[in-house]
């Protein structure tokens, strides 16, 4: 069953108009295709539109929306209001400025979501039916299944490929809490369709998604009961970092429950109630919506992985370094088969198995370096390892750290709380990783990854001159911390001799 565009607005229809196209006609399929993609979002879009670049025949297949969650569920509904939220909270703080702003300003959630699906129908062209066509793809709109080791059929149409790749991603996951299928839930897929602000809003999840939306709705003036099993927020992230994004969240009016344990929810009338325990406290609140953010579940079902001889598990399809399933001429891209969930991940992932697939190449995927970022207030971003994974993997490593309060920028506009952590190998300039926490961070880390991908070590970040006053000059000085530790009693001595002769 296609997922259904709510409210039908003409923002809306043209959206669908985009991605999944009424009136859309399969073309006639070619005697043998290069490649035959399955899925069409970020992984699937960007395998089909490189490989007919390159001149290959190539065919796209897709069951259900043109772009895939990013464009449609992700990453562009939610930054959209993710956007409209950070307005709603410099018009709340204004007062800090010293910018009288009148008594009474509210924010029109339903503008707020029209607003996104207006700017979505837009993004959308780029990931349109249509232009692909127009880009010399074959776009075959239905279920594809595996028929053989070389065939794919999608409908009546039978599609031969000498090679294939597999860009279905995943969905959200149900966490098995009581009483979660006895009432009406939320996911990402289908969030961005609410009209109404919930005014009591549970979330379940405290990882990346969860978070984001915690802030965003509690910011539009919801009241926010926020889930999370393990201790604080974002269990995998750097938990001094985290703890300053969820201080943010808690100063925003976000309610944590976190270490939640005997979680379970029920109907309580036109509301659902959620119960849990928080650090041996029982709380039992109703609200108006619940939203679902635990883990994320491959798509596998009815793609025929069996008749290809294609191996999968309950966490994707398994593939080698090269993206190669186990069968030598079908590949997989994307989150289906990458434990990195993010749209830049899958683009990259399939630019690898472009060459691979094509033109036999040796690309291997974990020679990527990929950052990630959470868009919540402040963002906090990272790349390379952590300190943990620096220690099971036998690394020693040094630590630089500077806080945002003493950073000129920061400080000026009020954005005080934040850091910027920098990794590097015991006694060297290599970076191993860094994670920061800044209104930018998403932006500022590339300037990391950079760095790594390039050998670039931090002592030399210092003699890169960054504008001042900036954010990012909290990366150079960095680099000064660590060109100080050069500085050995001995060089030093050599130093005071030299200046005092030279006198």
């Amino acid at each position: 069953m296609l997922p259904q565009f709510e409210p039908h607005d003409e923002f809306n229809q043209q959206l669908e108009a985009s991605v999944r196209p009424i009136d859309w006609e399969n073309p006639n399929p070619r005697d043998r295709y290069n490649l035959v993609v399955i899925g069409a979002g970020t992984a699937g879009l960007v395998t089909a539109a490189g490989a007919a670049g390159l001149g290959a025949r190539v065919a796209l297949v897709e069951r259900e929306l043109m772009g895939g969650d990013c464009l449609n569920v992700g990453c562009v509904p939610s930054k959209g209001i993710i956007g409209a939220a950070r307005i709603a909270a410099v018009v709340r703080d204004a007062g800090e400025f010293s910018v009288n702003v009148p008594d009474g300003v509210r924010v029109d959630f339903p503008g707020v979501m029209g607003r996104m699906r207006q700017l979505r129908s837009r993004i959308a062209l780029n990931d349109s039916a249509a232009r692909f066509r127009d880009l010399g793809v074959d776009v075959f709109l239905g279920q594809g299944e595996f028929t053989a080791s070389d065939t794919i059929r999608v409908g009546e149409t039978k599609l031969k490929f000498k090679k294939a790749v597999i860009c279905t991603g995943t969905r959200a996951a149900e966490p098995p809490i009581p009483g979660l299928s006895d009432v009406p839930c939320l996911t990402n897929e289908t969030v961005f369709s609410l009209t109404e602000l919930p005014q009591r809003f549970g979330i379940i999840g405290a990882g990346p998604i969860g978070c984001e939306l915690a802030q965003s709705f509690a910011r539009f003036g919801s009241k926010v009961f926020l889930v999370e099993a393990t201790h604080g927020i974002l269990p995998r992230e750097d938990p001094d970092a985290a703890a300053i994004v969820e201080k943010s969240m808690r100063i925003d009016g976000v309610k944590l429950f976190c270490c939640g344990r005997e979680t379970r929810v029920s109907r309580d009338g036109d509301q659902i109630r959620l119960s849990v325990q928080s650090h041996e406290t029982a709380y039992d609140e109703s609200v108006d919506a619940l939203l679902v953010a635990v883990g994320r579940a491959p798509n596998t079902e009815g793609l025929g992985l069996e008749t290809a001889g294609v191996s999968f598990d309950n966490h994707g399809v398994e593939v080698n370094d090269r993206l190669q399933t186990t069968n030598p001429n079908i590949y997989a891209a994307g989150d289906i088969c990458s434990r990195y969930k993010f749209t830049h991940a899958a683009e990259f992932l399939a630019r690898k198995v472009i060459g691979n697939a094509l033109f036999m190449g040796r690309g291997k995927s974990s020679s990527l370096l990929i950052p990630c970022a959470t868009y919540t207030s402040p963002e906090i971003a990272h790349v390379g390892l952590y300190p943990n994974e620096a220690e099971q993997q036998n690394i020693p490593i040094d630590t630089y750290t500077i806080q945002l309060s003493n950073v000129d920028r920061a400080i000026l506009e009020g954005e005080e709380e934040g850091v910027v952590r920098v990794h590097t190998a015991k006694g060297r300039d290599k970076i191993i990783g860094a994670t920061i926490v800044a209104r930018n961070a998403g932006d500022m880390i590339s300037e990391i990854t950079l760095a790594m991908n390039n050998g670039i070590g931090l002592g030399k970040i210092a003699n890169s001159i960054h504008p001042y006053p900036t954010q990012a000059e909290a990366i150079r000085r960095l680099g000064d911390m660590y060109n100080r530790t050069r500085l050995t009693p001995f060089i030093k001595s050599l130093m005071s001799r030299w200046l005092s002769w030279s006198l």
